[in-house]
């Protein structure tokens, strides 16, 4: 589209950013991080380059009258950013986090009002689809008070917008976002996954230098550890008409492993310590020392010569001053939870734990059953070379581990010196025994700013499809498959067999589509009919057109779709039909089905009808 601008948005878990360059600027013109004023305490409002991705509810007692004025809205509803962080940790209830979680986890009814979640009955609650289009919102907003005054087509809404997600995201979780994006007032959105948006701004920082860091046959590992959620990616280096061309060959699961479960642990070392000392601290009490947590660790991190941080944690009802609980976190602590909990020396055999199912659940977010990030990164590299058409530009070792030569950090996590190191060194001690040298200082890539290098990123991208930078090919971070029924007489009891139609294969490119125009299908119309889909990470192998029968646990099903196709004068009528699939250029998935005749044509777009909670 033709804008006057290229935005960059970091939709996080714990952080969002927006950045931003001229679209007719040249290719090496600097990219902006816009500032996003937020209240910091009441009537004090100022700019932040993050805003922090957390929305409190307020309730008629929580803040002086009129205290809540921002520029733009004199009583706003909610509060979100800084303010709305810090009165969390107070009162927990009144809070919602990591909603960005809460929109990827199928099992959620994301469009309804479930957050904060199980929050006492008398606080008003949102959807984990409402939250984030209320920080774009946010965004959209303050974008327009510093460009749009003027009037001059310089609305967010009329610009050429990027904004990121989870590589791992699945299709249903991407068109959420998507449609938070359209809630929030925005016209012209592209999806981009945040692992290429981290490395693109390394290419941004290098200039033309890339070309001398990097070479043909090399492997980048992207490791992003954010507030919510682990990403990896394998970004591999080839020669394409005597050029160096970049592709995106591996992408990990969905994992939620992070910043929260690493604050949760030492929530949970300091609970210990205080009930040790005789207090009690209830359900709601963690839930303050937890973001307390949060910013204590932060402190001794960005501060590496001290050895603890105060930690205040408020009384409950008659003694909420009087009751002031006062405790200590400490260096050493960050080192044994952290470090050896988060980040344990472990061979690259050494797969995650599976955890023990109880009959009874409390339902959440599914949180990763085991806290190592190294074990989920050996079960990531030890999966590439597997069932992967991409084996080939994929570096491997004598086990065949996936061998990186580079690495690239993003995500807040990796912000602490001593993880990345302590990351290093567990990843050269297999790079040593599948036969590889170490990889030393000079193959860490450097991140130039981990806490706005998504949004610079994905600002960069918008240059890059203008043909003002370089382009990383990726498509689909995943295969995708449509059910077929089985056609096979009825048996009592038994539903018919499903097989799996490949429809998208990984790596399927945006703005292409594919055709399987040797085989027709049977198509239920005029009656409501259940559409099944399904994805893997894992097969990469599959292609457009393959039937399976049998995939056992490397296919997993996505929400089904009931839907009526009409046509007229036909009414549970089995039809003949061609399918075509196409990966559109914003990012999502369309299967479309043509009849024989070529007449008719119905879309079919993969469900986000959200379940019930009952």
């Amino acid at each position: 589209m033709d804008s006057q601008f290229i935005v960059g948005i970091d939709l996080g878990t714990t952080n969002s950013a927006l950045a931003y360059g001229e679209s007719a600027a040249s290719e090496r013109a600097h990219i902006e991080i816009d500032t996003i004023p937020q209240l910091i305490n009441p009537n004090e409002i100022a700019d932040r380059t993050l805003l922090p991705s957390f929305l409190y509810i307020p309730g008629d007692l929580d803040f002086p009258k009129g205290s809540l004025g921002l520029p733009w809205d004199a009583e706003p509803k909610f509060v979100i950013g800084e303010l709305a962080r810090k009165r969390g940790a107070e009162s927990p209830g009144r809070l919602v986090a990591s909603a960005k979680s809460w929109l990827s986890y199928a099992a959620a009814n994301r469009a309804a009002p479930i957050l904060p979640w199980q929050a006492p009955a008398e606080v008003s609650k949102l959807s984990p689809l409402e939250v984030s289009s209320h920080y774009l919102r946010y965004l959209r907003t303050i974008w327009d008070v510093h460009h749009a005054a003027d009037g001059k087509g310089h609305a967010l809404a009329e610009q050429d917008v990027l904004l990121t997600v989870p590589a791992s995201f699945d299709e249903e979780a991407r068109e959420l976002t998507r449609r938070a994006a359209e809630q929030a007032g925005l016209q012209h959105v592209t999806l981009l996954e945040e692992p290429q948006a981290a490395f693109y701004a390394w290419l941004e920082s290098q200039g033309d230098g890339w070309r001398k860091r990097i070479k043909i046959g090399d492997l980048v590992l992207v490791c992003d550890v954010g507030g919510g959620t682990t990403d990896f990616s394998l970004i591999a280096v080839s020669e394409e008409n005597g050029d160096l061309a970049l592709k995106r060959v591996a992408v990990g699961d969905h994992i939620l492993l992070g910043g929260d479960n690493m604050d949760l642990a030492l929530a949970r070392l300091l609970q210990q310590k205080l009930e040790a000392q005789g207090h009690r601290i209830d359900t709601y009490q963690l839930q303050g020392l937890w973001y307390q947590c949060r910013a204590a660790k932060e402190q001794l991190f960005e501060h590496p010569k001290s050895q603890k941080q105060d930690v205040t944690l408020l009384g409950k009802g008659r003694k909420l001053v009087g009751g002031t609980i006062k405790t200590e976190l400490l260096r050493e602590d960050l080192n044994r939870v952290l470090v050896e909990g988060f980040f344990p020396k472990v061979g690259h055999d050494e797969m995650p734990a599976g955890q023990r199912r109880i009959g009874f659940q409390e339902l959440g977010l599914p949180y990763a059953a085991d806290a190592a990030v190294t074990k989920h990164l050996a079960r990531f590299l030890s999966r590439q070379v597997q069932n992967s058409p991409e084996a080939g530009n994929i570096r491997r070792g004598r086990d065949g581990l996936a061998c990186p030569t580079h690495v690239l950090f993003n995500g807040g996590v990796m912000k602490a010196d001593v993880l990345r190191r302590r990351l290093v060194e567990v990843l050269n001690r297999w790079l040593t025994e599948e036969g590889f040298e170490a990889l030393g200082a000079a193959n860490v890539l450097e991140a130039p700013d981990l806490e706005h290098a998504v949004a610079r990123g994905a600002a960069y991208y918008g240059r890059a499809r203008r043909g003002q930078g370089v382009r990383i090919r990726s498509g689909a971070s995943r295969t995708y498959y449509v059910g077929i029924e089985s056609a096979m007489p009825a048996v009592p009891g038994m539903e018919a067999p499903l097989k799996a139609l490949c429809v998208v294969p990984f790596g399927m490119e945006e703005g292409t589509e594919a055709v399987l125009a040797d085989r027709e299908f049977g198509l239920v119309v005029g009656e409501p009919a259940e559409f099944r889909f399904l994805s893997s990470t894992i097969r990469k192998q599959d292609r457009v057109g393959d039937l399976l029968e049998n995939w056992g646990s490397e296919i997993e099903e996505l929400n089904p779709l009931e839907v009526t196709l009409r046509l007229d004068g036909q009414q549970g009528t089995v039809l003949p039909v061609r399918l075509e699939s196409r990966v559109t250029e914003i990012g999502t998935l369309e299967l479309w089905c043509a009849s024989r005749d070529g007449a008719n044509r119905w879309k079919l777009e993969l469900n986000i009808r959200e379940k019930s909670d009952e």
